[in-house]
């Protein structure tokens, strides 16, 4: 058994596990993050990048069973390309089909079904929709070797691009960049917030409207490889930079410390909440978590959740997060690993400003503002 083949099975194991646990006859997957997840990043179904579903669909069964179900149109390249070597077997109907639900009855019976998303007239089969986000945690051993790549070649892009910036550029040039850097690494940019100067200070999602950098750039982007998803912000400062945008970046460094340092095993959304609501107020800043979140958890998509007042999620081993603390112009945005009670930034940057900050006894490393 490959490499890959190992860990889709082991992935299988937690999904049967989960359907006893639940008794349920099977489950049916539909999100794109989910048929990234149990493809151990073999699957590329979207044809329309925007949407959450495509193509194609998973059913697993409670004995282990592995089916993927699709239209004919489609069947020829994923069973050549995307399913090929890893044991599901295809149920493929016409592309004018009228959904899968016969396909359904005939492996499960009419017994209990599960899904990842209501979808086509499998509503009827499919009652309860379940959030699995639980069950792609925690990450597999081959899941944080490509993680650490992703966030190597993404950081690499990011950095490289900061450098290239120049004022007379637009932020529709700088969005070109990135996404020309990304994809040429066989890179998917989900999100592309390239902002400038007044635009930065004003918003906490700049999302490009075409105007031109005079003295302050962000290239801010979050990526997808093999559904694995990264985040990341750098800035660009030309000439001597404010003392306010100065402190503000220094009151962002400390919050993304806190963060990390409170990044453990057992902790809660919630309890991340106040960790950084206690940091900008140490910092002066009463409640400035509320004009915007602070990041969270991170996997399969950007966010998999934030952290949130009540937030009952619990961080576990070997979970990736992205932290984004953020404060009047100045914004610390990177995706690290808690990897056996210790915090690995994914996205480093070296030929970039850092900033060092302590806290918990341990110290964290932040991106400073490159001057030019």
């Amino acid at each position: 058994m490959s490499d890959k083949q190992q860990e889709i099975q082991t992935k299988i194991d937690r999904i049967t596990s989960f359907l006893k646990a639940e008794k349920h006859q099977a489950l049916l997957m539909r999100r794109n993050d989910n048929l990234a997840w149990i493809t151990a990043g073999s699957l590329q179904t979207r044809v329309l990048l925007a949407s959450e579903t495509n193509v194609a669909a998973i059913l697993v069964t409670a004995d282990g069973k592995r089916f993927f179900l699709t239209t004919n149109n489609e069947a020829p390249r994923l069973e050549d390309e995307d399913f090929a070597g890893l044991g599901f077997e295809p149920i493929v109907i016409s592309w004018h089909g009228n959904g899968f639900d016969e396909e359904i009855s005939r492996i499960v019976g009419t017994g209990a079904i599960l899904t990842d998303i209501y979808y086509g007239n499998t509503i009827a089969r499919c009652p309860e929709v379940r959030d699995l986000t639980p069950l792609r945690t925690p990450l597999l051993d081959d899941e944080i070797i490509r993680y650490r790549a992703l966030g190597e070649d993404v950081a690499s892009i990011t950095s490289d691009i900061v450098h290239k910036l120049q004022p007379g550029m637009s932020e529709s040039q700088m969005n070109a960049m990135v996404a020309s850097g990304l994809w040429s690494a066989g890179i998917e940019p989900s999100v592309l917030l390239m902002a400038v100067d007044e635009r930065i200070l004003k918003y906490k999602h700049g999302v490009g409207r075409g105007q031109t950098l005079l003295d302050f750039g962000m290239v801010n982007l979050c990526a997808r490889r093999h559904g694995l998803c990264i985040s990341i912000t750098r800035f660009v400062h030309f000439g001597e930079m404010p003392q306010r945008l100065v402190d503000a970046f220094g009151i962002a460094a400390d919050v993304n410390a806190a963060l990390q340092a409170g990044t453990r095993a057992g902790a809660t959304a919630g309890e991340l909440y106040r960790i950084a609501h206690q940091a900008y107020a140490k910092a002066g800043f009463v409640d400035e978590e509320e004009h915007h979140h602070q990041g969270g958890a991170a996997g399969y998509v950007e966010r998999d959740w934030v952290a949130a007042p009540f937030g009952h999620q619990v961080v576990v081993d070997a979970q990736a997060f992205a932290w984004n603390p953020s404060i009047r112009g100045g914004k610390i945005e990177d995706t690290v690993l808690l990897k056996d009670g210790s915090i690995e930034l994914l996205t480093p940057t070296p030929h970039l400003p850092q900033v060092r900050t302590s806290s918990g006894g341990h110290e964290y490393v932040s991106a400073g503002v490159l001057l030019r």
